[in-house]
């Protein structure tokens, strides 16, 4: 498996205590705008500042703001200082750190994908796509998002790792076990983008009246939108995708026996087993904003916890390798 981060020891920690406890607090805060962009979008607020960005109603503070106006301006300014963070996390990064270390990578990246991330949020304000909007248009912008916000996430959680003096991430030579363990990072990135198309469904179009089935036969009518139509994709991936990443834990174990590959094992099978459980609350109790949030907040740390795995079983930290008589010539 190719890639541009090449295998390379263990990285010194180089960044002192700063650049850590500055990327945990990056991590930390950006999981809170996230859930805080989903009370946006909950309520209703996404059009609270117009059509207009980065101004609000064609200001740079609105006057006599309503309340979806106060919620969207301030998922705004809460944005706008998670940049400002990334933009320390770089200065840190290349102040403390040396010339080609990974740290600096990840935190270059994470600032790319924050301004990705609201470039993303502007596209879906000027066209509309926001508040009572059913347009198709705007599942395809809601899953981009999702997708830009794991993926900056999973940044953070790296340039935290290489802040650690964790090593670089070896992608060459990892055989079945890159290929797999990509193939479940994709089958979540997927899921993920998935359910934030069905949370925009349960928005826009509440449950039917009655059984889930009776939503399942109005999502599929002659007058339903794609948006319903899609509403029922995430359920059955999900199921596909947590037989995947449970089996996905157990080779892994076995091609990559260590105490942390063993470990965050367990947790993701933990997340993926809470995640199934509220998934199912969800859709008994008919999406309830409450429960919209546990799920999405679990999908971010099982996203992280996979990430995790992944890293552990690729970086191969106090792994004791097996033969190749013994897994059929596997090469790890």
């Amino acid at each position: 498996m190719s890639g541009t981060l090449s295998a390379g020891p263990r990285a010194s920690a180089g960044g002192g205590q700063w650049l850590p406890r500055l990327a945990w607090a990056a991590l930390i805060y950006n999981l809170l705008v996230i859930l805080w962009g989903a009370v946006v979008r909950m309520t209703g607020a996404g059009a609270g500042c117009g059509d207009h960005w980065p101004l609000c109603n064609g200001a740079v503070v609105p006057q006599s703001p309503t309340v979806h106006t106060l919620i969207e301006f301030s998922h705004r300014l809460t944005s706008g200082a998670s940049g400002l963070l990334a933009i320390g996390l770089v200065a840190v990064a290349f102040r403390q750190t040396p010339r080609g270390h990974p740290a600096r990578f990840g935190a270059l990246l994470s600032l790319g994908l924050i301004i990705l991330e609201g470039l993303v949020g502007g596209v879906q304000v000027l066209l509309g796509l926001t508040a009572d909007s059913t347009d198709p248009a705007r599942g395809l912008v809601q899953g981009i998002h999702l997708a830009n916000t794991f993926a900056l996430l999973a940044a953070l959680l790296l340039t935290l790792l290489w802040a650690r003096g964790e090593p670089r991430l070896r992608l060459r030579g990892q055989g079945r076990v890159g290929w797999l363990s990509a193939l479940g990072l994709g089958l979540t990135l997927l899921l993920g983008m998935a359910g934030a198309v069905t949370a925009l469904g349960d928005l826009l179009f509440a449950p039917a009246p009655g059984t889930p089935l009776d939503t399942v036969r109005r999502d599929f009518s002659a007058t339903a939108g794609l948006i319903e139509n899609l509403r029922v994709i995430h359920p059955l991936l999900a199921v596909f995708s947590s037989v995947y990443l449970a089996w996905l834990g157990v080779w892994l174990e076995r091609l990559r026996p260590g105490q942390e590959v063993r470990r965050w094992t367990r947790v993701v099978w933990g997340l993926l087993g809470a995640q199934m459980v509220v998934g199912f609350a969800n859709v008994a109790l008919k999406a309830p904003e409450w429960m919209q949030l546990t799920h999405l907040l679990l999908a971010c740390l099982l996203w992280l916890a996979l990430v995790m795995l992944v890293y552990r079983a690729l970086t191969g930290l106090g792994v004791q390798r097996p033969t190749q008589a013994t897994f059929r010539g596997e090469p790890v």
